[in-house]
């Protein structure tokens, strides 16, 4: 089973950047795509961010033009740059994948969903 590390949080100011990264450790048979999820405290979790086997980006209209999705397929690494950070981007970042470990078909993005996920990374954004 893979398993999938999260690294890159910390504290920051507004206005600042941080990248984050996930390394999927494992092996794997095909990626079906890797998101972002974060989860502030007394909030629901939410997509930040998913990346499509195809390469096709998704984002959250309140990261759109922030943010920046990207995977390394060699390193089975997947990145978030995060510029222009905001104190409501403070929460627990967290990767997910859809990883198959034998052959099969990949879900198609509207019926996306995560097999495995990270523990997650702390963001904190500081007025």
């Amino acid at each position: 089973q893979v398993q999938l590390m999260e690294s890159g949080g910390g504290s920051v100011q507004a206005g600042g950047s941080l990248k984050l990264s996930c390394e999927a450790r494992g092996y794997i048979f095909r990626n079906c795509g890797m998101a972002w999820y974060r989860q502030a405290p007394g909030r629901e979790r939410e997509l930040v961010s998913r990346i499509s086997s195809d390469g096709t980006e998704y984002y959250a209209d309140s990261v759109k033009g922030r943010f920046t999705i990207s995977q390394d397929n060699v390193k089975n690494t997947l990145y978030l740059q995060m510029d222009g950070l905001k104190t409501e981007d403070t929460a627990v970042y967290l990767c997910a994948a859809n990883l198959l470990y034998v052959d099969g078909w990949c879900p198609n993005d509207d019926d996306w969903y995560a097999n495995e996920r990270g523990q997650g990374t702390q963001v904190t954004v500081s007025s």
